[in-house]
Formats: structure tokens, C-alpha cells, sequence
């Protein structure tokens, strides 16, 4: 990236970027408590690492605009580790999940994101739909019923006060005018103070306090690698989004190191891991923000807001909050996905179904996009595996036999490769013509092979012609019908 495009992500839209950092950390505030309280530590680990890793990203991250921050996808990979041994292994798992993302970064794995179908990702975005509007269930069962009303009315705020102006965000209208009047009218509501204590130092510098030893790597290790593929996992995927929404690219590899610093950063501060936020980043789309200032300015407003002005944010009623979730979740929804469950192919609408179903049951979107992803696969190879055909054709002398090979020759397809030739024939020669075919893996080599062995062993001569470059490469490489024994050895296996 050379210096002009750099600075235009900062500098090409301060207006928009500013408003909407306001808007996205005051929404920052109760989520990164609820996280901490979901991993089981102190709120203000969460608050740090919020403030932390999104002023990390916004630096050195690949996707202007996009929002990173302590996640609940992350903190309940913490939980049994929290538990089990403390604190500390929290810090020392996070800067060693960091290490590992800033690895995958330079190994360039963020181009894997190919591979992840266009079902699989409408049925992510419908799950965190799913899973951000159930995360707001709490704060509306149980509560007095003043605050019915006021979420109604801040939705209405958000979804109206648009038609009169789109100069200042609407959800941070939300916030100030629901704020106002609680404190005019002493209105009995939950508040973002009820739900913990916030910070009132800034962090500071300090190395985990644990012992450096191969035991203790095996014990971080396992969860540090869970949070290092989970973030970047929902990281890229959020990054996706962000890029159809604003119809720009974005630099996969360099996020995955830009999250990567921000963690390591992040453990040596006293925060918890985390990772790109799907809703954060869709309010910030929503209320203008488009460049990197707009993830720094929510960073420094959300730690300047906690240290400084906690007791006027405690008073924020979590109704305002509410509402904006509820905005975030209605709009994260592809609602265009269940109507196109009668138009598309039957195994798209599967793997999306499948996907929401996953995320939804275990809270785990790794575990979720993991399924999309394998049922795609399984649903592609079957598809490729019925483009496969062989045809035969006798030469006038009945002595020469010429099998055409067409398709993709792989795993999927190598029954039906031996199924479509007569072993039985007494021809004196066959020909198996693969010019209009690509041969992929060892199945299909081994198929090969078999075919070949059968042919010879009755005494027939067997060529094999048209082959490309590429197929010549792996059959060279790993085929045995010109072996010495090598029906013996391929029947060994």
C-alpha cells in the first residue's frame, strides 16, 4: 500500500468517521462488559481490550471502516481457561494467539477465504443476526416495563429521524435523547453502570505473570490457536461484508496481521483477545464511517468516555443500546435468503440453512461456517462427479478398442471410471484417450492404474494418450502400472 491510499483512508472522510467512532463506542461499552462477564473476569479486562485492539487495527488492519474489539466469540473460548488456572494464562493465551494470527498472516492464509461459498456466508450473516437479537433477550425479560416503551421509541428514533436529516447518525441520536430524558424524568431503567463496575486508570505495560515453561505452552497453546482461528475467521468474513457494503476491497493477509498485533498488544495491557465485529462494523457503515479513523476514534472515545465520564455513561439506559442492537440485527439479516430458499439450488439452500442452524445450537461461528463449508464441498464434487463420462468405440477390424475420457477424474468419480470398461472384451489393444479429461488426486491415479493392470493381465496392450501437462505430472509421479509387481503392490492397499 504506498503512502497516498494510506493517508486517504484516514484523512478521505474525517466528518462521517468521527461521528459514527462516537456512536460505535458508546454500543462498545456494555458488549465489552458482557464479554468480560462471559469469560469470567473484570469488566475493564474487556474495556481494555476494546480500546486496544481497535486502535491496533485501525492502524496496522487491512480493512478500513471495519470494527474490531473484545468479542463473544473469543470469550467463551476464555472461560474453562479462566477457570482452570486464572487470569494470567488469559494475558499469556491472548499474546500467543496474536503471534499465531500475525504467522498466518505472512503465510498469505487469508486468501483460504476463497473457499468459503457465498451460501456460507449468508448463512453467517443470518446466524449473527440470530445470535445479536437473542443477546438482547436479557435486557427485555424481567425488566421494568418502562423500558418496552423506550426501546420502541429509541427504534423509532433510529428508523425515522433519517427522513429529516442524515447529517448525525441516528443511533447516536438515540443514545442522547433517551439518556436526556431518563435523567429529566429520574426513570427507574436498567443502565450501562448496572452492569459493572467501569475503569478508572488507564492500562498500563505488563508482561503475564506465569512460568515460562514447555508445560505452560502446552496448556495455552490449545486455546490460543481456538482464538487465533476463530478471530480471524470471523474477522475475514466481516471483513466480506464490509467490502459489499461500500463496494471496496479489502487486504486479507495484511488484517490477519493487523489482528494479530492488536492481540499481542492487547495481552500485555491486561485485555482478552478479540477479533472483528460484524454489528460494531454495520452501525459504523450505517452512520458514515468509512475510513481507519473511524475504528481509532471509537478505541481512544470508548476509553476516554470509561476513565473520564463513567458516571455519565453508567447512566446511558441499556434500552438505548437495546434498540440499536435490534436495528443492527434486522439489518444484518438477509431477509432477500428466505425468499430465495424456493428459487435456488437445493444444496445452496442447505448449507445456508445448515450454517444458521450450527452457529445458533453451539454459539461457536467456527463451528458453523466449518459445516457450510464441508457440506459445499461434499455438494461441488458430487456435481463435478456427474459432468464425468466415458465412451468406447471399436475399430472395423474389432481389434482395438479406444475409451474417450471426459470430466474430472477424482475421488468422486473413479467408480464410475472403472465401471465403463469391459475387462471381459478380447480386444488386442485399447486405447484410453484422457485428452478431454484432468486427472486430480491419488484415487483417480489408482483407478488409473487398476484399469491399466486388468487390461494387461488378460493380455491386452493398453495406451494411454492425450494426457496434459498437469495430469502427466501426478500420474508420473505416483502411478505403478509400469512397475515392476505392481498389481501386488496396488492390491496391497
Amino acid at each position: 500500500m504506498n503512502l497516498d491510499i494510506y493517508r486517504r483512508q484516514w484523512l478521505g472522510n474525517v466528518r462521517g468517521d468521527l461521528l459514527s467512532g462516537l456512536v460505535v463506542a458508546l454500543a462498545l461499552i456494555p458488549e465489552a462488559i458482557a464479554f468480560s462477564i462471559i469469560a469470567g473476569v473484570d469488566p475493564k479486562i474487556g474495556l481494555y481490550a476494546s480500546f486496544s485492539i481497535a486502535v491496533v487495527t485501525s492502524i496496522a488492519g487491512g480493512r478500513p471502516g471495519m470494527i474490531s474489539a473484545a468479542t463473544a466469540a473469543t470469550a467463551v473460548l476464555m472461560v474453562t481457561l479462566v477457570a482452570d488456572h486464572g487470569l494470567q494464562y488469559l494475558l499469556a493465551t491472548t499474546v500467543l494467539a496474536g503471534l499465531l494470527q500475525i504467522a498466518a498472516g505472512f503465510a498469505k492464509l487469508g486468501q483460504l477465504m476463497r473457499f468459503v461459498s457465498r451460501s456460507v456466508m449468508t448463512g453467517f450473516v443470518n446466524a449473527l443476526a440470530i445470535l445479536i437479537f437473542m443477546a438482547q433477550l436479557p435486557e427485555l425479560i424481567g425488566v421494568p416495563l418502562l423500558t418496552y416503551p423506550l426501546v420502541a421509541f429509541g427504534l423509532a428514533i433510529i428508523y425515522l429521524f433519517p427522513l429529516i436529516t442524515r447529517a448525525i447518525p441516528s443511533p447516536l441520536v438515540t443514545i442522547v435523547v433517551l439518556t436526556t430524558l431518563s435523567l429529566i424524568f429520574g426513570w427507574d431503567v436498567r443502565t450501562v453502570g448496572d452492569m459493572g463496575e467501569l475503569p478508572d486508570t488507564l492500562p498500563v505495560f505488563l508482561i503475564p505473570d506465569i512460568p515460562l515453561t514447555f508445560e505452560t505452552l502446552t496448556i495455552i497453546f490449545p486455546y490460543a490457536a481456538a482464538v487465533a482461528v476463530v478471530g480471524l475467521l470471523e474477522s475475514l468474513m466481516t471483513a466480506n461484508i464490509v467490502d459489499d457494503l461500500t463496494d471496496t476491497t479489502s487486504d486479507r493477509n495484511q488484517e490477519c496481521i493487523g489482528q494479530g498485533l492488536a492481540n499481542t498488544a492487547t495481552g500485555f495491557i491486561g485485555g482478552m483477545a478479540g477479533c472483528a465485529m460484524i454489528g460494531q462494523s454495520i452501525i459504523n457503515i450505517k452512520s458514515g464511517g468509512r475510513g481507519r479513523l473511524s475504528c481509532f476514534v471509537a478505541g481512544t472515545v470508548l476509553l476516554f468516555l470509561v476513565v473520564a465520564l463513567g458516571d455519565l455513561v453508567g447512566r446511558i439506559p441499556m434500552a438505548a443500546l437495546v434498540a440499536i442492537m435490534i436495528m443492527v440485527s434486522i439489518g444484518t439479516f438477509s431477509w432477500s435468503s428466505i425468499r430465495q430458499l424456493r428459487t435456488h439450488p437445493r444444496s445452496s439452500s442447505v448449507v445456508m440453512l445448515a450454517t444458521v442452524a450450527v452457529v445458533v445450537y453451539t454459539h461457536n461461528l467456527a463451528l458453523g461456517v466449518l459445516t457450510g463449508v464441508l457440506l459445499s464441498g461434499l455438494f461441488f464434487a458430487g456435481k463435478i462427479a456427474q459432468l464425468f463420462r466415458v465412451t468406447s468405440t471399436l475399430s472395423g477390424d474389432g481389434r482395438v478398442r479406444t475409451y474417450r475420457v471426459e470430466g474430472q477424474l477424482f475421488f468422486a468419480s473413479a467408480e464410475d471410471f472403472m465401471a465403463a470398461f469391459d475387462f471381459r472384451e478380447a480386444a488386442e489393444r485399447v486405447v484410453i484417450d484422457v485428452s478431454e479429461a484432468h486427472i486430480w488426486d491419488i484415487s483417480s491415479v489408482a483407478a488409473l492404474d487398476m484399469a491399466v493392470l486388468k487390461f494387461r493381465r488378460d493380455g491386452c496392450d493398453v495406451e494411454i494418450v492425450g494426457m496434459n501437462a498437469a495430469s502427466e505430472t501426478i500420474v508420473d509421479k505416483l502411478a505403478m502400472h509400469d512397475k515392476p509387481g505392481a498389481m501386488d503392490k496396488l492390491m496391497a492397499h
